[in-house]
């Protein structure tokens, strides 16, 4: 499961898309608006894609997570539009036997999103606006 969505993003579904009863861990990261960044007051986030180059490279980022850890259960969403302080932007779920490959696998993944992911943040704040390049 690989989307970029412009609705609010349910973790449960990424969840039970990559649980198996083989798995002994389910890992996940939701990333969420906050409402201060760089000495500013965020007021919201618009966030837009390439949308099908997005899905594309998060195709790519499960492979190299597969290529890594053997794990084959990975589900990446991302969503685009305007975003207030607390929506949720970003759920990644990783599945795995054993925990300690799963948290690895998943902190990987979204290193890997906002590095060759083509989304792009804008943030608004009290007084102004600018699009923002967050990669590690």
């Amino acid at each position: 499961m690989f989307d970029i969505t412009d609705a609010d993003i349910q973790l449960e579904p990424l969840v039970q898309h990559v649980r198996k009863n083989s798995h002994g861990a389910v890992v996940t990261f939701l990333g969420v608006v906050r409402d201060f960044s760089r000495g500013r007051h965020v007021l919201y986030l618009e966030y837009e894609a390439y949308r099908e180059m997005a899905i594309h490279k998060m195709r790519q980022v499960a492979d190299e997570v597969r290529e890594k850890w053997a794990i084959d259960d990975i589900a990446i969403v991302h969503r685009v539009g305007h975003l207030d302080v607390g929506e949720r932007s970003v759920a990644i779920a990783v599945a795995a036997p054993h925990r300690k490959v799963a948290f690895e696998a998943c902190e990987y993944a979204i290193d890997r999103l906002k590095e060759i992911v083509p989304i792009w943040k804008k943030e608004v704040w009290e007084g102004g606006e600018a699009w923002i390049d967050d990669r590690p």
